[in-house]
């Protein structure tokens, strides 16, 4: 008869502890039904389930460990584990898992606390908290962004009731909280998508050329109304864009030069071009101003409205289809067929209702600083962080990508 033992040990972390426990071990043709470790602060925390395979062979073993470890100053706990409790163990291992993102500029235990909370409430057990973010400098109180990801398990009754408590405690504590399967997907996405105005740049570039042509205020409340989903877009855009006729030609530049990017916008890109990443911007506002954009950025795809100029004047119209939600929708699809990925694989990134279709049509689907519309009907969102912050929601790591996360 075999015995199966949990074993966990704990201690100051030194190079080679794992080969000297398996090591004893492996001299008893034990078998490792699940292992893993962590390290904080230089402390290890590490744990094995172990089969023995002849239950004679279980005190020596013990016994072998206790006296290595012991002289290691390290601490050990044996536990036996029946094998009905451990295939009650396995076969929960088989439940949907899901990642719990939580994004905050500073992680705070109360920040946990809720999280894990809501996760408990859901009927879900947390697997594995891992911090993804560089750890924060104890001398300065500017941290940029601080990420922590929860691995969860199990079978929630209602998914929409998960995430609404989710965005309600997001809103209460001023973090950003996502929730997805944790699929195949999830680490091998290959396009993105972003919307340009409020997106990558901070400003609605139709409310900066309605200033110049003196309607401002009055085109700024009818973008607004737009965004937020009261006005249909496409008549909303041709309002707008009549009160532009007559504006000179020659203040385009002039805007295009004063344009800010938003928050972690080129070290996002950066990093997704230096990973292999496919990028488009796919836009209801004008090409002159995408273009600029590609250029600066090296988007691969630019989508937008092309502003009609006659005589050196602003017609009031653009040339073409208008690039409304409908058409960014079709846009996506467009793009993703043509670089052979699968749309589960693109990742879309806007914060206005025109946005919403080609958000539900991406695998991940990011509202990002969004309309509160949008933020409830987008499946994922973005508030308190830059666009950087969306390398996290895929998984990655600041140490995988800590060269390309900084600007030179």
């Amino acid at each position: 008869m075999s015995e199966l033992v949990l074993i966990n040990v704990s201690g100051r972390d030194k190079p080679g502890l794992t080969s000297e426990i398996t090591g004893i071990m492996a001299r008893y043709d034990v078998r490792i039904l699940d292992i893993g470790q962590a390290v904080i602060h230089d402390h290890l925390t590490w744990g094995i389930l172990a089969e023995i395979p002849d239950e004679a062979n279980a005190p020596p073993v013990i016994r072998d460990l206790l006296f290595r470890l012991h002289s290691l100053d390290l601490q050990v706990r044996f536990a036996p584990i029946t094998e009905a409790d451990y295939q009650q163990w396995a076969e929960g291992r088989n439940r949907a898992c899901y990642i719990v993102t939580l994004l905050a500029r500073d992680i705070k235990a109360q920040q946990i606390a809720k999280v894990s909370a809501v996760t408990a409430q859901h009927g879900l057990n947390i697997d594995n908290i891992t911090r993804l973010s560089a750890r924060p400098s104890l001398n300065t109180a500017d941290n940029r962004i601080a990420c922590v990801e929860f691995s969860v398990r199990g079978t929630p009754q209602d998914l929409e009731t998960l995430r609404t408590d989710f965005l309600r405690i997001a809103g209460e504590m001023n973090v950003d909280i996502a929730f997805q399967e944790d699929t195949i997907f999830r680490r091998s996405r290959r396009l993105v998508v972003f919307d340009m105005d409020s997106t990558l740049i901070e400003a609605e570039v139709i409310d900066e050329l309605a200033r110049e042509a003196g309607v401002g205020e009055q085109v700024a409340e009818i973008t607004e109304r737009a965004m937020q989903g009261e006005l249909d877009f496409s008549a909303s855009f041709t309002e707008r864009l009549s009160l532009l006729k007559g504006l000179d030609e020659g203040v385009l530049q002039s805007i295009a030069d004063r344009l800010t990017m938003t928050e972690g916008a080129e070290d996002l890109i950066r990093s997704l071009k230096a990973l292999g990443y496919r990028t488009a911007i796919l836009s209801g506002g004008f090409n002159y101003f995408a273009r600029h954009l590609q250029q600066r950025l090296g988007i691969d795809y630019v989508y937008a409205n092309e502003l009609e100029i006659k005589d050196g004047k602003v017609t009031g119209d653009v040339s073409g289809r208008i690039v409304d939600g409908q058409r960014k929708a079709e846009l996506l699809v467009e793009i993703a067929e043509r670089e052979g990925v699968s749309r589960e694989q693109v990742i879309a990134v806007g914060d206005g209702a025109n946005d919403l279709p080609m958000l539900s049509q991406a695998g991940l689907g990011v509202a990002f600083r969004a309309k509160p519309l949008v933020k409830e009907s987008a499946r994922h969102s973005i508030s308190t962080l830059g666009l950087d912050a969306i390398l996290y929601l895929i998984g990655f790591r600041e140490s995988d990508t800590g060269q390309f996360f900084k600007a030179e």
